[in-house]
């Protein structure tokens, strides 16, 4: 297979290209970057991506020019994320603070319930700046039609019948790795996560992929492992 770079040392990866191979070759070759990129936005190509262990997140770049009337057209790019250090908890690990445990019987938690909701309080609260709207639209038919076995789901908590927090990931072989969240209230983030980890314990799942390390993640019991561990793990847990 031949890699392609851009002039500033970025991997490129188009849709012909395998992205199992694309990983092999990153780890082989000690690709030091957190990104890849593409400009494809279709949804196969990007369940193929999430498939091979890729978190993906995208960008808006500056507007460009287009015909006579010289208007303004946003433009995105794709950008497939194999972090250097990458969060996993693992179910024995999870660590749930004194503090926190007068809280967990408030609340409850419902696997896939308001995607779409989830989806929007994200955007809301946290802006488009990586979860631009192609990417947002491929997520949806990847769910509506489990493209490559992946499939985008949610965590929904509750407080008397509130939604009071969310977050909305992808489920590929036994991994459900989180792309983003929200809470409305103090604490309901914390439970949410624990509640989740418990459900994904629950129902035979290997890991919970967190992405990003992040100090809130390692209070869990996250673990910060290389990109080799990672995609040895994440690999293990496919089902082909």
């Amino acid at each position: 297979m031949i890699l392609r770079y851009t002039e500033t040392g970025y991997l490129v990866i188009l849709p012909q290209d395998d992205p199992h191979y694309i990983v092999n070759a990153m780890l082989e070759t000690g690709y030091n970057e957190e990104y890849c990129v593409s400009l494809d936005f279709s949804p196969d190509f990007i369940a193929r991506l999430m498939k091979a262990g890729f978190l993906v997140m995208s960008a808006k770049l500056d507007g460009f020019e287009e015909g006579d009337s010289a208007r303004i057209f946003p433009h995105y790019i794709l950008l497939p994320r194999l972090h250097l250090s990458r969060s996993a908890l693992f179910f024995d690990n999870l660590h749930i603070k004194k503090s926190i445990k007068p809280y967990l019987g408030r609340y409850e938690l419902y696997f896939d319930s308001d995607f779409d909701r989830i989806v929007e309080r994200c955007l809301e609260i946290h802006g488009d700046d990586w979860l631009t709207p192609p990417l947002v639209d491929a997520i949806k038919v990847i769910r509506r039609e489990k493209l490559h076995g992946v499939y985008p789901a949610s965590f929904a908590l509750y407080r008397d019948g509130t939604l009071v927090a969310g977050e909305f990931g992808v489920i590929s072989g036994r991994v459900y790795t989180s792309y983003s969240g929200y809470y409305e209230e103090s604490n309901a983030g914390t439970v949410q996560l624990i509640f989740a980890t418990r459900y994904l314990r629950e129902n035979d799942f290997d890991f919970f992929d967190l992405g990003m390390p992040l100090d809130y993640k390692t209070d869990l019991g996250a673990l910060d492992i290389s990109p080799d561990e990672f995609v040895t793990i994440f690999r293990a847990a496919q089902e082909y």
